[in-house]
Parts: structure tokens; sequence; C-alpha cells
């Protein structure tokens, strides 16, 4: 697919996204029992607006219950927004009949975080993976066979096993049939939620090379759903870090990890191992745990657990303001906290004894590779 070929152009020569959410919430209402009080709505979303370039890698962070996976399925159109729009190539996804969602449909897919839970143990990786075909393509089942077979060398599977079942698979093995079968439909988007949280670490590295090897490949956008920083660290072009609902700060990946603004993407980077002896990290800068998204802070939502938090953060919300060309970040004081270098890897003074140990090291290491034939 050439994407130079598929890109459109509004009237000011800028490319418009291929997705995009406008003012989005996403609440969910639990009915209260017989005698107990109505409970508040979960505001899991709340008046996002972010928009999805053609062809891009975009990364969504945040902790568990920041809302990131609630916004991709809406995104999607999994989940019906509570306020806001949905536009998908110029399309309002809200108001679109039938027929046409289904064409929507075969263009946006989903790789689940599970990949045990997520594949039918009934069903043969074949059926799995040829279904999306059967649904959308009005395909031969030889055809389909054909295509399942295709697929699965593509995501580094052999043929033969379109026949086995889910539980003869390693987790690695069976986040590749669902990367297949995202893929079998011909999308133009997929949303990786958390595509590799669930493997082992020595396996995530060949998942997350497998994804951008694809992307490339088929010309996809891919939106990436990820509760850590590290792991979309070399894959994505942008990062919107989430918080409670809202994003907080959006950025290309390259300037947020050289300087982030905000104070909890500060927070989340300071959590990202640094395996340099000589490099350092301050320490977390989260105290307590995320507030009730039912309940919400009033004013800035990170005021609760912001160590440079004042009394402007708890009584007014801040603007999701524009601090650099493609760079956007909601906080009062961003300058004086970015000006502060928190953050920001530093390098300590070693001392007298670090420096010692640190030497005789280095000394017994040049001595194994001397000693070597």
């Amino acid at each position: 697919m050439n994407l130079s070929q598929n890109n459109i152009v509004d009237a000011a020569g800028l490319e418009k996204p291929i997705l995009e959410s406008i003012a989005v919430s996403k609440h969910f209402h639990s009915e209260a029992g017989l005698f107990q009080r109505k409970k508040p709505p979960v505001q899991a979303v709340n008046e996002v607006s972010l928009a999805v370039r053609r062809g891009e890698t975009l990364a969504l962070v945040g902790e568990s219950g920041s809302g990131k996976s609630t916004l991709g399925r809406v995104l999607l159109n999994l989940l019906k927004p509570t306020a806001g729009d949905v536009i998908y190539e110029g399309r309002n996804l809200g108001n679109l009949p039938a027929d046409k969602l289904r064409q929507v449909r075969r263009d946006l897919q989903i790789i689940f975080q599970d990949p045990f839970a997520s594949l039918n143990p009934r069903m043969s990786v074949e059926s799995i993976i040829g279904e999306p075909i059967w649904l959308h393509r009005d395909d031969s089942r030889s055809a389909r066979q054909d295509k399942v077979a295709e697929l699965l060398r593509t995501v580094g599977l052999a043929p033969e096993h379109g026949s086995r079942f889910p539980h003869e698979f390693s987790g690695g093995q069976r986040q590749r049939i669902g990367i297949a079968r995202a893929l079998a439909s011909e999308p133009r988007l997929i949303l990786g939620d958390e595509p590799v949280s669930a493997l082992d670490v020595s396996v995530q590295a060949q998942v997350v090379n497998l994804l951008e090897d694809l992307k490339h490949q088929f010309g996809l956008t891919l939106l990436i759903v990820a509760h850590g920083l590290a792991v979309i660290r070399h894959m994505s072009d942008r990062v919107a870090v989430m918080y409670l609902g809202e994003i907080v700060e959006l950025a290309p990946v390259n300037a947020l990890f050289e300087t982030p603004f905000h104070p909890y993407t500060q927070a989340l980077m300071a959590a990202v191992p640094v395996s340099h002896p000589d490099l350092r990290r301050p320490r977390p800068l989260l105290g307590g745990d995320m507030p009730s998204p039912s309940k919400p802070p009033s004013g800035c939502r990170f005021h609760t657990r912001c160590p440079h938090a004042k009394p402007l953060c708890r009584e007014l919300k801040p603007t999701f303001e524009t601090v650099e060309p493609g760079r956007q970040v909601a906080c009062h004081y961003w300058r004086e906290i970015a000006n502060a270098g928190a953050g920001s890897l530093i390098v300590p003074t070693p001392s007298a004894a670090y420096s010692q140990r640190l030497n005789l090291f280095k000394s017994h290491q040049a001595l194994s590779l001397e000693s070597q034939p």
C-alpha cells in the first residue's frame, strides 16, 4: 500500500487525521440496589480530543485506571461515547448506518491484551484467522485457506499450525495468532491494547519488532496502549500521557523522553529502569493512590498527588495548551517544573569507595580479557 496515494489534505494544505476524537467522554453508570443510594457514574474518559495521524504509531500511556484502554475502544467504536464525536476518514461514526459501519469495522482492528483469553479454545487457528476473511470478504474456501497460510507465515508461524488449537501454543505464539487475525480483514489502523504486557520479557521485544515490521509492510497506522514508557520508547512517533480520564501531555517521543513537561509524565519517566550504573533518575514523584474516577478531584485532577501543587491547581482546571510545535501539556506551572530539570537523567558524583570498587572491577575485567587466547 502506498500511503502517499491515500493521503487526504484539507484546504489549508494540512493532512487530515485518519481517526480523531472531539471532546469525547465515556461514563459508566452502575445500577443501585433496592436499598442503596444511586452511585455517581465512573468518568473513565473526560472530554478528550485526540487526532491520530495517518501512518504513525501513537502511544497512549498511563497507570491502570487512567482510561487509556477505554479511549482506544471508543475510538474503534467498540464502545459508544457518552458525549463527543469520533471521526474516521471525515465520517462521524455515531451517524453511520449499519452497512457503512461494517466497512469501518474492517478498517479498524484490535489486538487484545490477553492472548490466553482472546482466542476461542474450541476453534482451530485456521478458523480464528479465517473468520474475519469470511465476514468481510467474498472468498472461496480454498482462497481463504491460502490467505490464512500466508498470514501465518507473515507473523512467523508455520502454515501447518492452522489445524492446531490455541492451547497448543505459547503466549507469544498466541499473540502472533491474534496479530494475524487483526491483519486478516486488511485493516488501515490497528489498536494494540497492551499487546505485550501479558508476555514474558524474553518475547516482548520480538512482538514489538513484529508490529513495527508489519506497520511498514502493510502501511498501517498503529495506536498502542501501554502502562509504562519503556515498552513504547523505540516504536512510537508520538506519546499521549493519560491520567484519570484526561490527556495531560502529548509530544513527539524523543522530545517527551528528553524533557518531560508534566509532573505526571516525569513520575512515569522516573519509574523507567535505567541499566547504566552511572546514571540514575530522581526517586518516583508519585504518592498515594489514584483518586476514584467516580469522584475526581476539582481543578487539576493530578493535584492530590503532585509535589508541585499550589492553591490554583485545586481551584482551576488547566487548559491543554500548545507549548511547542506538535507538543501540548495541561499544567499551570509546566515552565517552572521543566526548568527545574525533574525527570531528566542525573549523573551523580561518585563517592571514593564507589570509584575504588569500580576501578577494581575494570582492572579485573582487563586481566580476564588479556588471559583469553
